[in-house]
């Protein structure tokens, strides 16, 4: 394995691998690491590999330190046929996230963050997160044994703070407008040496292209029609694209399947900006949903998610509040609890069918990027209920 350099996903420009600021110089949209354009698979047991030695021909490093594992990846691909069923496609396929280490697909990332950090020689490592990236880092510092410092809004659900605190990282609520964090943190990075593993840094980005191997593994290389990413900043769904992009060039698959970006209604740039049928995403003004993971109201990576979606023949599609917690229970009665952010995916199904943009002979898989417990409060939401009667009573009762 060679190391590759990165370049600029919309102007070409070429880089060094090991900076710690990674949008372009030119042009300020985001790098990624060279696309791969032959690998293999190292066959394996999966129970005793791990994700990046099964993958590592697809990653830029001559070495991996496999010590840092917390056990990510290789999580579940599940067929429902009652969700496909209620949403009028041939078939739906869950891809369960949620079985990640701290219960989201940012573990992969992290890992692969983490690995560029340790050979750049980096002490002190940090992000800047809505909920599910805060506790990644911080676990994955903690397992490294660096300093880690945590910057989440000042706005943050008290429930997702204690999650984040336990890992005993340097947790900081920051007053002020969190798309400008992300840009702030990138440059005090630069300055002081801290290496931002932030939504769309280069290398998080390869690991969320693990998704899309595993999805071409669990379905022996017959691709589906579209894969349904929730989206926020953009990393992820662009590290999936990049995946199934990177099997296609070495020949592992014959076709790429189509990308679908779904975003809450209460913060959908990226949605607002395709349907007008434009290239460069704007603010949004006054982002609010129940879908905290995702909201995001100036995704980094939002103008490459609308090159990719361009380029692929993809969807944007956003759902309301009540679409989304609707979809929550859909899953929950097929035996998935998952965080609201992590139910849009779902929720965008049911709409573009209802669109007539999918059809009956279409094969979807849907990322479920987090599980439920991440934000109970969403609960409150659903008509729960419990009984109770004296034991002396409990067989009648039943």
């Amino acid at each position: 394995m060679l190391e590759k350099g990165l370049v600029c996903t919309n102007c070409g420009r070429t880089y060094e691998l090991n900076q710690l600021h990674y949008r372009c110089e030119s042009c300020a949209e985001p790098l990624e690491v060279e696309a791969f354009e032959s690998g293999e698979i190292i066959r394996g047991n999966p129970m005793t590999q791990s994700m990046l030695m099964r993958y590592r021909e697809f990653f830029p490093f001559k070495t991996l330190d496999d010590s840092l594992s917390l056990g990510e990846g290789f999580t579940p691909l599940t067929a429902s046929p009652s969700l496909a069923s209620r949403a009028g496609v041939s078939q739906v396929y869950l891809k369960n996230e949620s079985q990640n280490p701290t219960w989201s697909f940012k573990d992969r990332g992290s890992l692969s963050g983490l690995q560029h950090a340790l050979k750049m020689g980096i002490t002190r490592i940090g992000t800047v997160s809505t909920g599910n990236m805060a506790p990644s880092v911080a676990a994955y510092g903690a397992r490294a044994k660096l300093e880690t410092i945590i910057l989440v809004n000042e706005n943050i659900p008290v429930e997702k703070l204690a999650p984040i605190g336990i890992y005993s990282p340097r947790l900081i609520k920051v007053a002020g407008d969190y798309g400008s964090m992300y840009y702030e943190s990138l440059a005090i990075g630069a300055r002081q040496g801290i290496y931002f593993i932030n939504s769309d840094a280069p290398l998080r980005v390869e690991g969320s292209k693990t998704i899309a191997f595993e999805i071409c593994e669990q379905l022996n290389f017959e691709m589906p029609d579209y894969v349904v990413v929730p989206t926020s900043a953009g990393g992820n769904l662009r590290g999936i694209e990049k995946g199934f992009r990177e099997f296609f060039r070495a020949g592992l698959i014959s076709r790429r399947p189509k990308i679908i970006a779904a975003q809450a209604a209460g913060c959908a740039p990226i949605v607002k900006a395709f349907d007008k049928g434009e290239l460069l995403v704007t603010r949004e003004e006054h982002p609010h949903t129940i879908a905290h993971a995702i909201e995001n109201p100036l995704p980094p990576s939002g103008n490459q998610v609308l090159r990719i979606l361009k380029a692929g023949e993809g969807r944007a599609v956003s759902v309301t509040e009540e679409a989304i917690i609707d979809a929550q229970a859909r899953l929950a009665e097929e035996g998935f609890f998952v965080q609201p952010a992590a139910a849009v995916g779902y929720a965008g199904v049911l709409k573009l069918r209802d669109e007539g943009f999918l059809e009956a002979s279409h094969r979807v898989v849907v990322i479920l990027t987090g599980g439920g417990l991440k934000y109970t409060a969403a609960l409150e939401e659903h008509r729960l209920s419990a009984e109770t009667c004296p034991l002396e009573k409990l067989a009648e009762w039943i």
